[in-house]
């Protein structure tokens, strides 16, 4: 008889190969920033998202999903969206603020782990369209773009405005991983389904407007996406009044 667990105990190598590339990204990010060559470290942070978006997703299509798989995934997320991203902007801006800036740094790295570890826990009782606070490869994407941005459009600001501005990003997005507000997850978009032509010409658009001038691109949508769930949090807390006054005025009547 065949050992029902073995699927959940089994290592793939292909959803596995997308982590370790994602894993390597990270790293690669962290010795770039100790180099200083900033703006490699910001792409390869980049880098890793596409890759971690991707194992997932692979692991699911091909039906490779694994226990050890997770893990991993886990553990490559806490390198690349969690240890280097912090370790990249406090190398870059937040090293002139002092103290401020690895507390800063540190409530990042706290906030992605704690995020993590609650995303672990809870996969199997929350809302699958949403995420549960901000999810930390957006959150590196909002650090890493902005430095992305100044460095590769060469921003004529002081170093001091630089600084603290990224220290509010460090914080805001440190912060945010551990909220309980919605994120939209996309995981409702199956790339199995068959799509209508638009979609492609909708794609090919994307494809061209993020290659205008990616570092501003990129750092615009993701400030609208970390900012996202404060409107969905919003918007259930106005429905939830209109519903309970509805159901006081049928109540009276």
């Amino acid at each position: 008889m065949r050992d029902p667990d073995l699927k959940r105990r089994s290592i793939y190598l292909l959803p596995n190969a997308f982590t370790t590339a994602a894993l390597f990204a990270g790293f690669y990010a962290i010795v770039q920033a100790m180099n200083g060559r900033f703006e490699m470290a910001a792409i390869a942070i980049f880098a890793a998202m596409v890759l971690d978006g991707m194992d997932g997703r692979v692991a699911r299509l091909t039906n490779t999903t694994s226990a050890f798989g997770e893990q991993y995934d886990s553990l490559s997320d806490m390198t690349s969206f969690g240890v280097a991203p912090a370790l990249v902007v406090y190398e870059w801006a937040l090293r002139d603020l002092g103290r401020w800036g690895w507390l800063a740094a540190f409530v990042y790295v706290s906030g992605a782990a704690l995020r993590l570890a609650r995303f672990n826990t809870n996969i199997a009782v929350v809302d699958k369209r949403y995420f549960q606070g901000l999810p930390s490869p957006a959150a590196a994407a909002l650090v890493a773009g902005f430095l992305w941005l100044v460095v590769d459009n060469r921003l004529q600001v002081s170093p001091k405005m630089v600084s603290w501005t990224a220290f509010t990003l460090t914080l805001y997005a440190g912060i945010a991983m551990v909220t309980n507000l919605p994120f939209y997850s996309g995981k409702s978009f199956a790339l199995s389904k068959s799509v209508p032509f638009w979609g492609i010409l909708v794609f090919v658009a994307g494809f061209v407007f993020i290659s205008s001038d990616p570092p501003v691109v990129l750092f615009a949508l993701f400030i609208v996406y970390g900012l996202s769930g404060w409107g969905v949090w919003l918007f259930r807390i106005r429905k939830a009044k209109k519903l309970s006054i509805a159901a006081e005025v049928s109540g009276v009547k």
